[in-house]
């Protein structure tokens, strides 16, 4: 959905010139509908902001982005020679910095209350969730995907719709001080970390660090602002004590502990989704959840109480929160036409760390296969783990006896591999393209397979590829006939 449109567009061309200090050349320019960095799926009316990426140069792309209706390019003063003749152009210092600059004057501009997520694990379902329970009670924008970088973050912000009653945002990072500077453009209202984990620990001294780290999305919080955290999580505490430091006086814990503020009463877990009673802040409520699985639950937790302290219809949140769906790579299902029938996908491939492969598997392990099927796990690395890596895999094999074959790929994989039992190993592959042409023989009707690994580990392509193979409209004729 565009955020703006000719009769209310989302910025006014003199606008978007003093937010970025830029200067109008070319063709006059025509109404602001959108923000685009990438002319694949740039819309007409769209400014098209020609950042430098570590792969390509944006300003490369400006006859592209003219082609397809861009209402300007955002370009760098030094580069305007290069530019193509008659281009419509707003010419700025720096390209990434002009980005920055109109999405602190979204941010400005707006009424709206703001929430910002972070966490090891779970942001972008949860900045989902969030989209979803407070866009039931009013206008809301979210980031997309998972735009939580230092292009992504600004980008979002200056998609804001002037008018937007709420506005969620994914905060990402992989090294410290990254949050911090994301945080002081998006300047919540509540700060939501979902939990801390080993997630990019390479990058840290230990776990602690990453904690710290994600917790320098409370210097950017606003004045009377809340934090919501992860009660059940061992660093509660220390997440808690630096909420403080920042001024942070209302502190929500969410989970399973009994001195939660947020507080899950009872769970029913079922294959494709979850119902779920709680005590959010002293109000009962009773949820359904689209998603399976015990963590999006938790973090469900964690999206209601957000959305009370941000002012939003707590019953009409929970009603809402039916409506989730998993986003590309985060357990999508897809119908697979195998030998002797049909077996389930569940891809988990968008990336992994131990805490996502443990809970993955644990859906895979209330997935219930059909017939002769088997539920298999068709796991790949998980990286940036540091000097611990190999026995993080290894001890990944309690949570794998839930698959009956487990199929692994990587040299890190290779430490699970072997710590599994003889009759639970199908295959182990140097990599997921040689992984593939092992796992698809073995398939058949009944099977739940379920996809993880890190994104460097390319398990996305090896999902695709069974996809690919096994194409469930193959079977739709035979279905209809039987039916």
């Amino acid at each position: 959905m565009k955020a703006g449109s000719a009769a209310s567009p989302l910025w006014t061309v003199e606008a978007l010139a003093q937010a970025t200090g830029g200067t109008l050349t070319g063709l006059p320019a025509g109404a602001i509908g959108g923000m685009s960095i990438d002319t694949r799926t740039l819309q007409p009316g769209d400014a098209f902001f020609a950042i430098r990426g570590d792969n390509s140069d944006g300003h490369a792309y400006v006859t592209m982005a003219q082609a397809r209706g861009a209402a300007l390019s955002v370009v760098e003063h030094a580069r305007l020679a290069e530019m193509p003749e008659g281009a419509t152009l707003l010419a700025v210092d720096d390209v990434l910095a002009a980005l920055e600059q109109t999405g602190r004057a979204a941010r400005a501009r707006t009424g709206a209350r703001i929430v910002g997520v972070t966490g090891s694990v779970g942001k972008t379902t949860t900045k989902e969730a969030l989209a979803l329970a407070l866009g039931a009670d009013g206008p809301t924008h979210a980031s997309a995907a998972s735009y939580n970088n230092h292009w992504g973050v600004p980008l979002s912000l200056a998609r804001m719709p002037q008018h937007s009653a709420y506005g969620v945002f994914e905060l990402g990072m992989n090294h410290a001080g990254e949050i911090a500077t994301l945080v002081d453009m998006v300047r919540p209202h509540v700060a939501i970390i979902t939990t801390i984990e080993p997630v990019h620990i390479a990058q840290f001294e230990g776990i602690e660090g990453i904690a710290d780290a994600k917790a320098e999305i409370f210097t950017g919080v606003e004045p009377g602002g809340a934090a919501v955290l992860n009660c059940d999580n061992p660093h509660f505490a220390r997440l808690a004590a630096a909420a403080r430091a920042a001024g942070i006086d209302t502190i929500i814990g969410f989970g399973e502990a009994d001195e939660a503020q947020a507080r899950l009463t009872s769970v029913n877990l079922q294959p494709h989704m979850s119902t779920a009673m709680a005590d959010i802040m002293g109000e009962s409520v009773s949820f359904k959840v689209g998603l399976p699985g015990r963590h999006i639950v938790q973090n469900a937790l964690a999206v209601l109480a957000a959305a009370k302290l941000a002012g939003a219809d707590l019953c009409l949140a929970a009603l809402a929160l039916s409506e989730l769906g998993p986003p590309p790579g985060r357990g999508v299902r897809t119908t697979l036409a195998v030998k002797a029938g049909m077996a389930t996908l569940i891809d988990e491939s968008y990336n992994a760390n131990p805490a996502s492969m443990r809970a993955a598997l644990a859906v895979l392990g209330t997935t219930p296969p059909t017939g002769r099927g088997r539920r298999l796990a068709v796991l790949g690395d998980m990286l940036e783990l540091g000097p611990q890596g190999e026995a993080m895999h290894r001890e990944l094999a309690g949570a794998a006896s839930v698959a009956d074959l487990v199929f692994c790929a990587g040299p890190l994989m290779r430490a699970l591999w072997e710590a599994l039992p003889e009759n639970r190993r199908g295959a182990w592959a140097p990599d997921a393209a040689a992984l593939l042409p092992l796992v698809a023989p073995r398939l058949r009707g009944g099977d739940v397979i379920m996809v993880k690994g890190s994104n460097g580990s390319r398990m996305g392509p090896l999902a695709r590829a069974l996809i690919e193979r096994f194409p469930a409209g193959s079977l739709a004729e035979t279905a209809e006939t039987s039916e």
